[in-house]
């Protein structure tokens, strides 16, 4: 989720990460930021909105929060805040959202490494996008950012070359994935209602997110 604001010819999307859970801290809260601003401003990408050429800017902020409690998540109005519990342990063994067009979810640790690109994936959830339907990106190259594990690619792409397509080994390594200007198309910014040149990218969920772990043994 983010709040879009036009300022000049540029239409700047500002989101600020929340971290909290037992495996948040500095760094990890850092590499998030890092990854989704980077990634997605990568393409440099623009959009004609009436007639005149937009450079679309992500400018994305973070901080941790480890006394963070449920009250303050529910009751955020700020639609630059996003939640994201971090722990070892997820349900699933998956990071998650919780919608498409959000602003929370739950992350696994091990799924953050540097270079992962999970984070600047499911932030693209939180703007709206879903995975895409044909799942087969062979012969297309550089899979795109919302490709989810489990996407067939060139062999180049995959956890190991030299698998057969679809079997252990022979699907897409998310460390591949890129953002694109498709992707920032996809977005489709040009149909967001502003007012005063601002805009709401993404709906609240407020979700507070309890330890998974912790959940399953109360």
């Amino acid at each position: 989720m983010g709040e879009v604001e036009i300022h000049n010819h540029t239409i700047i999307i500002s989101s600020h990460i929340i971290t909290y859970g037992n495996a948040a801290d500095e760094n990890v809260t850092e590499s998030i930021r890092s990854e989704i601003e980077t990634m997605w401003n990568e393409p440099r990408a623009t959009i004609n909105i009436k007639s005149n050429i937009f450079y679309v800017s992500f400018r994305i902020t973070a901080a941790l929060k480890t006394s963070i409690d449920e009250i303050e998540i529910y009751s955020n109005t700020n639609p630059r805040n996003n939640y994201f519990r971090i722990e070892e342990y997820a349900r699933g063994n998956i990071s998650f959202v919780d919608d498409i067009g959000c602003n929370s979810g739950y992350f696994k640790l091990e799924n953050l490494y540097i270079g992962s690109t999970t984070a600047a994936h499911e932030y693209g959830h939180t703007l709206g996008l879903d995975h895409p339907a044909n799942l087969d990106y062979r012969g297309k190259g550089i899979p795109r950012i919302m490709y989810p594990r489990g996407t067939l690619v060139d062999p180049a792409f995959q956890y190991d070359p030299s698998k057969p397509a679809g079997v252990t080994g022979g699907t897409m390594h998310p460390m591949y994935r890129k953002v694109f200007a498709e992707d920032i198309a996809a977005l489709k910014l040009e149909r967001l209602r502003f007012k005063n040149e601002k805009a709401i990218l993404g709906e609240f969920t407020n979700v507070f997110h309890y330890n998974h772990k912790e959940d399953e043994f109360a």
